[in-house]
């Protein structure tokens, strides 16, 4: 059976635009099913998702097991206001907002809490982030109200120090994670945090004429080398595709990013993940 352990069923791999009018007037089931059908076919048994603002990941949830798949979802993911995340999830401006929206997801039967920490790679120009990220004192908050209310939280976040300031925070995963330093490594290999490095974006894009090649393939070689090296020092990475991102589809994402991770880690060390992904829902 194959883990994808970062998915976003709301996308389809090739407009973000077309997504979401697709599901603008609610969830569009026939939709979900076909996708789900090939997830089915291509021997994927478990999906954890990333959510999305227009309750697809839900309704996959609910619908999942009649196709023999563990569907997991925070249902959308939260962010600060103005920053990164809006197609994703849904906006706080206080702790008391971000608050209700952690009891939202609980009522709406929700797994985990998604934090939006930082913003996403510009594809253009290697090092660089967009959006401000969220700082570490508010970091902790967040996760500790998610961890009282019996939540793991999955972390969006890129870039060293806000890997730092995340696994400092107590996060239990490290989505995407590009751009550590030795010590954000060394910190994220001694924490009990997972970190899913979703190379199949980056790598999928190479060659699309989309960003530049030298760019991407900069991006793709150093996290490869980071891979390798957190796996050398004993740290957890589970296989996530971010299925649904530009040029990754669904079920064939999956199978494209465990092919980029076996280039850097063993299969028993996949393996690994996959198994400590499930355990962190029954952490709090």
């Amino acid at each position: 059976m194959l883990y994808e352990c970062h998915a976003h069923i709301m996308l389809d791999g090739v407009s973000q635009k077309e997504a979401q009018q697709r599901h603008a007037n609610g969830p569009d089931e026939s939709w979900v099913r076909a996708k789900l059908e090939e997830y089915k076919t291509a021997g994927v048994g478990y999906i954890r998702d990333g959510g999305d603002k227009f309750g697809v990941s839900v309704l996959a949830a609910r619908i999942a097991p009649e196709y023999g798949i563990c569907f997991r979802t925070p249902c959308f993911a939260i962010h600060r206001k103005g920053r990164y995340g809006n197609m994703l999830g849904r906006a706080y401006e206080s702790m008391a907002e971000y608050r209700a929206l952690v009891n939202e997801v609980k009522g709406q039967g929700g797994d985990f809490i998604k934090i939006m920490a930082t913003g996403i790679l510009d594809f253009n120009e290697y090092g660089k982030l967009t959006s401000k990220p969220l700082g570490e004192a508010e970091l902790r908050e967040m996760v500790h109200i998610a961890h009282d209310e019996g939540f793991a939280v999955m972390a969006h976040c890129n870039g060293a120090d806000n890997i730092k300031a995340a696994v400092a925070a107590g996060v239990d995963s490290i989505e995407h994670g590009f751009y550590p330093d030795e010590q954000a490594l060394n910190d994220l290999a001694a924490s009990d945090a997972v970190w899913v490095p979703t190379f199949a974006p980056i790598c999928n894009l190479i060659g699309s004429g989309l960003f530049p090649d030298d760019v991407l393939r900069r991006i793709a070689e150093q996290h490869a080398l980071d891979l390798a090296r957190i796996n050398y020092i004993g740290g957890v990475v589970a296989p996530g595709s971010d299925a649904g991102a530009m040029n990754v589809p669904h079920a064939q994402g999956i199978k494209d990013e465990y092919g980029y991770m076996k280039t850097a880690v063993s299969d028993d060390a996949l393996h690994e993940g996959e198994g400590m992904i499930e355990l962190l829902f029954k952490k709090h």
